[in-house]
């Protein structure tokens, strides 16, 4: 092989770990400092030590809290897969980076339900034929989210909701028959708490009534 000519530029060759010239070792996390911060997440204080900045919410919740609801399904924001409420915002945990979340009310689909069962929505997704259940955490998310804005969405609206959501092997046939199966039995428990109100007299019925003043007198 005949010498290079000067002022020839000759082709890098890769450090023997594989890194450009010039670049840090692998491994090294010399350009990339470390955080720590504390993230709420349904309701509770998780402090979160030594993380990269750059690390996702998504990575943190998975990885680092031992939250393992939101699936990473595609890393770019595209299946739903990884969906939870920031400040009450459906977002994809996977676009979010976890150090600017800190502060921020964080809800995953582990929060969705009150004592540790599982709100409606999840039982009634539960109650779904599916063929791997992958997706139904990041629906689950979502339709929580649009049933908090819309209590009685119309099929088109519930469409629309779940456009952010893929299903690979289901369909959503079942997903749509179990936001109409929610919306039913929320439906029918208000009606029947309005009528138990009315039936026991309304709020306060049991106050004895108080005389005003006599007439021309003061209080």
């Amino acid at each position: 092989m005949e010498p290079a000519a000067a002022g020839a530029v000759e082709p890098w060759s890769p450090e023997p770990d594989g890194t450009p010239p010039g670049q840090p070792e692998a491994g090294s996390r010399s350009d990339h400092p470390e955080v720590s911060y504390v993230l709420r997440v349904n309701g509770v204080d998780r402090p979160v030590a030594g993380a990269w900045i750059g690390e996702s919410l998504l990575y943190v919740l998975r990885e680092r809290l031992g939250l393992a609801g939101a699936k990473d399904g595609c890393a770019q924001g595209e299946c739903g897969a990884c969906s939870v409420q920031v400040d009450g915002r459906l977002v994809a945990a996977c676009l979010v980076p976890a150090a600017t979340a800190a502060g921020s009310e964080i809800r995953t689909v582990e929060g969705l339900g009150a004592d540790g069962a599982p709100s409606d929505v999840q039982r009634a997704l539960a109650a779904t034929p599916v063929q791997c259940g992958f997706c139904l955490p990041g629906i689950a998310m979502t339709v929580h989210d649009l049933l908090e804005g819309n209590h009685a969405p119309t099929e088109l609206e519930t469409r629309q909701a779940l456009c952010g959501n893929l299903c690979r092997c289901t369909g959503y046939r079942g997903v749509l028959d179990a936001v109409r199966t929610v919306v039913d039995e929320r439906a029918a428990a208000a009606a029947r708490a309005a009528a138990e109100a009315e039936r026991d007299g309304g709020p306060g019925s049991r106050i004895p009534h108080q005389a005003g003043p006599p007439a021309g007198g003061t209080l």
